[in-house]
């Protein structure tokens, strides 16, 4: 009857991984409800038998092989999270699955409010972020390259125009007694190409503009 007392355990994981899982997979997140659950699962699994497994042996530690689940997971989340084109991708989903973990943790050691209520509070935390609110948003840079004749302040009005205050990268070349300058900046403004193609319009010693979507 014991065990099926930590079966149920399990299951209340499993049921709280699938939950948390499930509004990953909605938001297409690399780790789904898969994922989720069987962390969740794996988490009290592992509890109980920590907790539970060894009661028979005289001065053990119930701690010893729950610990261990912080730091395995801790290294799962580190193969989700990727570098890409100067981006950090997967580190949310790290985390949750580092904290859906926990959630298991605490169904596995029958600890059945904290449990619940942490995977409520995970749910919720992630909804409110998705909120389309300025204040949770993160904002979002594009990289603009742009080729321009100087013979004075137009360095000063590129930056105006992009509402930025330094170049990433600037190549400067002499072209038959001018000076012609590649410059590559970032700005928080999305320019339609229409808008690009107005702002070379308006200023003739720009000779080309180049919008990159990806930084």
């Amino acid at each position: 009857m014991d065990e099926l007392y930590y079966l149920l355990n399990i299951l209340l994981a499993v049921v709280l991984g699938f939950a948390i899982g499930y509004e990953r997979k909605l938001r297409y997140k690399e780790a789904g409800i898969r994922t989720h659950t069987i962390v969740c699962a794996g988490s009290a699994l592992i509890m109980v038998v920590s907790k539970y497994g060894f009661a028979d042996i005289m001065e053990y530690d119930a701690s010893r092989v729950a610990a261990q689940i912080v730091s395995g997971i801790g290294f799962l989340g580190a193969g989700i999270i990727i570098y890409r084109k100067h981006e950090i991708h997967g580190l949310t989903t790290a985390a949750g699955v580092w904290a859906t973990s926990g959630v298991g943790m605490a169904a596995g050691a029958g600890m059945y409010i904290v449990a619940v209520g942490a995977a409520v509070i995970l749910i919720g935390v992630q909804c409110l972020f998705h909120i389309k609110c300025k204040f949770f948003q993160t904002k979002k840079y594009f990289q603009v390259k742009i080729v321009f004749a100087s013979s004075g302040g137009e360095n000063d009005v590129i930056k105006e125009i992009f509402q930025t205050d330094r170049f990433n990268r600037l190549v400067i070349e002499r072209k038959g007694g001018e000076t012609v300058y590649h410059a590559t900046l970032n700005t928080d403004r999305e320019y339609s190409s229409q808008r690009l193609t107005e702002i070379m319009a308006e200023h003739p010693f720009i000779r080309s503009i180049e919008r990159c979507d990806e930084t």
